[in-house]
């Protein structure tokens, strides 16, 4: 079923708007409508032109929130003044020790890459700030390549002019430190470099030996450490101080933020020295009722409520509400095409026709239930629609299981209440013996295409279309056309007389005439005049071949049932083959190839017969009287 709308016009004045929004629409479903395109009646209309005052803080107040990783905090109802407060005092805080936190660190980075640079000379035992000094010798700091080394050291011996002392070593290199006489200090920078040295900078802030700089650095590091590990604690104090202040202000913040986004389909006009805004949208009529209520205390707000308005051009949105048995059919509906606002909503006949077409081609009791069990414990834990549906679908299964005398495929178990499908036989005239389940599911096909014929009507008559009403294929013509033909062989297949010669080709010549012309009849009955596109040879020659693929589809359609029966028969076919495997009839049954066959039978077919019956749903009945063509209904709101 589709919810009955209402459109509503909201005018208040311009600076309530956030108040309006967050006290009344938040709590209802409402479908909201640009205002300067529905509204262009109305004179003086402009747009919003406004910046979100409330973004920044509710990012900031959000990312706080996230630092804490709290969740189920009490949430109190605080005013928007009061949540902006929160945020800026406790962001000023945070803010001050965030400072000092960030000073702290980068000096931690001074002090680990000092660290970095000394450590590897330990071995030199002379103090940094001395060799800082020397003016008539030149010292270099730096390291080589392991594999060079011993290079380096085999120059050192025979070379007076440097002295090399060796500081640490790793698996890559040697850290060392050479001595030079000034003069000479380019020849000898020029031999090391050869020798692959890599000279390294040190500054003068180093005092003492490199052991006393290292030791007095990891001091220092241990400082900062401390000190960013304490304004660490003092920031999380600080927030968990405020948490709970904090949770109610973000949460305050989002529904103020979202609710400033209402001003992009809202309009602003002006009424002497006042500016008003404008809202529009769509709500059910119970909830409009309820909003128009709790409204009528409000002297600044004017609230109007229209079923049908003149002056807007877009058509309802639809919002379906179904039993909630029903409700998990919705998705195949959906799947097609939503409904339009006036249309019928095919959901609880898709739900009776799908559950009841797939239980007689898959009936069964044991797999029944476990398809109904199964789908009801999916859907209980899961909240899955289509394990809704399956549900349904076994429930069905397992009735026909009854009808048909089967439980996982034993049908020597309990007694048929109706039939075997694959014994039951029947005698037909001109066609002789055929299985009585097909007889019956072409029956059952007739019967569901005259239902649909009949919704076309309705559809059509919502809608005010007079062609589809009357002289469509699935109108009131095709009907009388359909119907005659279901008599006629229903006649013949009873042995009884048929109607006479003339009366026969009225029942049938008269509504293909009326689909033949239903073009420029339409036109006469709307009062515009029978016009022929094209030349009235092309209209023949179309209409001829128009009424050919008719009859064509109506038997096509009508035959198309005819694997509902199939199914049915097949189903029981491919137990027996699975029995027979299993060794039943000998008398020695292997019980796990009967417990593996009817899981392979009940997944395999089981998915076969739902696409199966959706097909069904879809050619055979939605394709006569839905359209689909609804727009959804997008509720804004925080219900």
């Amino acid at each position: 079923m589709i919810e009955k709308m209402k459109f509503l016009t909201l005018t208040g004045p311009r600076e309530d708007i956030d108040r309006v929004v967050d006290t009344y629409l938040s709590k209802y479903e409402i479908h909201l409508e640009n205002a300067l395109s529905q509204l262009k009646t109305v004179s003086e209309l402009r747009p919003f032109a406004e910046v979100n005052p409330y973004i920044r803080e509710y990012r900031k107040a959000a990312e706080l929130m996230e630092q804490l990783a709290l969740s189920d905090l009490p949430i109190r109802d605080i005013s928007i003044d009061q949540a902006l407060e929160t945020v800026h005092s406790l962001e000023t805080t945070l803010t001050e020790l965030s400072s000092q936190k960030e000073e702290w660190e980068k000096q931690r980075e001074v002090y680990v890459s000092s660290l970095n640079q000394v450590s590897p000379f330990i071995g030199l035992n002379y103090d940094i700030a001395q060799i800082m000094q020397f003016k008539s010798m030149k010292f270099r700091f730096g390291r080589v390549a392991k594999e060079y080394f011993s290079y380096v050291e085999t120059f050192v011996c025979d070379n007076i002019d440097s002295i090399m002392f060796k500081c640490q070593e790793d698996d890559t290199y040697v850290w060392l430190v050479y001595f030079v006489p000034a003069p000479v200090a380019s020849r000898i920078d020029a031999i090391y470099s050869s020798m692959h040295f890599e000279r390294l900078f040190l500054t003068h802030e180093y005092q003492g030996t490199p052991t006393e700089a290292s030791r007095l650095l990891q001091e220092q590091l241990a400082e900062a450490d401390a000190a960013v590990e304490k304004l660490n604690r003092e920031i999380r104090a600080a927030l968990e101080a405020k948490k709970e202040d904090l949770a109610s202000a973000c949460k305050k913040l989002e529904r103020y933020t979202s609710n400033f986004d209402v001003r992009k389909l809202a309009a602003c006009t002006s009424r002497r020295s006042h500016t008003f805004f404008i809202l529009c949208g769509w709500m059910t009529e119970k909830e409009a009722l309820s909003l128009q209520r709790e409204m009528e205390p409000e002297r600044d707000l004017f609230l109007n409520l229209e079923e049908k308005p003149s002056d807007i051009q877009t058509k309802p949105p639809t919002k379906l509400s179904n039993p909630r048995l029903f409700k998990p059919f919705e998705l195949f509906v959906q799947m097609y095409g939503l409904p339009d606002y006036h249309e019928f909503d095919p959901t609880i006949l898709i739900g009776l026709t799908y559950s009841f077409l797939f239980g007689f081609m898959f009936g069964d009791v044991g797999q029944g239930l476990c398809l109904l069990i199964g789908g009801w414990l999916l859907y209980r834990t899961k909240k899955i629609s289509l394990a809704a549906i399956v549900s349904c679908c076994g429930f069905f299964s397992t009735i026909f299981g009854f009808f048909f005398g089967s439980i996982f495929g034993f049908e020597d178990i309990i007694e048929a209440v109706w039939m075997r499908p694959g014994q039951a036989m029947t005698t037909l005239p001109f066609i002789g013996r055929l299985n009585t389940v097909f007889v019956i599911t072409v029956a059952l096909g007739m019967g569901i295409i005259v239902l649909t014929m009949i919704f076309n009507m309705i559809n059509s008559l919502r809608t005010h279309d007079t062609e589809k009403i009357w002289f469509d294929t699935n109108g009131a013509a095709g009907l009388v056309f359909y119907l005659s033909l279901i008599v006629v062989i229903v006649l013949f297949m009873t042995g009884k007389p048929l109607p006479a010669g003339i009366f026969m080709a009225v029942m049938f010549g008269l509504p293909l005439l009326l689909i033949f012309f239903k073009e420029p009849l339409t036109s006469m009955v709307e009062k515009k005049g029978a016009h022929i596109e094209g030349g009235k040879g092309m209209f023949f020659i179309q209409g001829f071949f128009e009424l050919f693929e008719l009859l064509l589809s109506y038997f096509s359609n009508t035959v198309s049932f005819v694997r509902v029966g199939a199914f049915a028969v097949s189903h029981a076919a491919m137990m027996e083959v699975v029995l027979m495997l299993a060794g039943y009839e000998s008398g020695s049954v292997n019980w796990l190839v009967v417990v593996l066959g009817n899981l392979f039978v009940c997944g395999m077919e089981g998915l076969i017969v739902g696409i199966q019956v959706l097909r069904l749903e879809y050619y055979e009945l939605f394709s006569r009287f839905y359209r689909g063509t609804g727009r959804p209904f997008k509720a804004y709101g925080i219900k």
